[in-house]
């Protein structure tokens, strides 16, 4: 009898928590996803083209024999990541050298906000 009355009874049924492995970025040009619901497969990509160039990476990759994890970059491509770089090591030793000359906060913060800003620029390899 007590086993009649459990299956009477609406069941609840629980959500699955909310994905935290999900990528917060796009894995081909590092743009932030937007946030999705918790039904489906996992973003990956910001749109189509992205996916493709994705694609072309990876077959080409397969190809070469080299590693999946390589990166491939042409001369261009590491002047230009160089020349970032150095312009982030002259952004913290403008903020060293404000800091040592007594500058008021203000200053200080203007110079954080370089590096920040040249930080992020950064994070768009692609």
């Amino acid at each position: 009898m007590r086993e009649a009355a459990e299956l009477t009874q609406p069941t609840t049924i629980e959500l699955a928590p909310a994905r935290r492995g999900a990528p917060k970025h796009c894995g081909w040009c590092g743009r932030r996803l937007p946030e999705g619901g918790n039904v489906g497969r996992r973003r990956r990509y910001c749109g189509q083209s992205c996916r493709q160039r994705a694609y072309e990476r990876r077959t080409a990759l397969q190809r070469s024999g080299l590693p999946e994890d390589a990166v491939v970059l042409s001369d261009t491509e590491i002047a230009a990541l160089q020349d970032r770089l150095f312009q982030l090591r002259c952004a913290a030793e403008d903020i060293v050298t404000a800091a040592d000359d007594g500058a008021d906060v203000r200053e200080l913060r203007g110079l954080a906000e370089d590096i920040a800003r040249a930080a992020k620029d950064l994070e768009q390899l692609r």
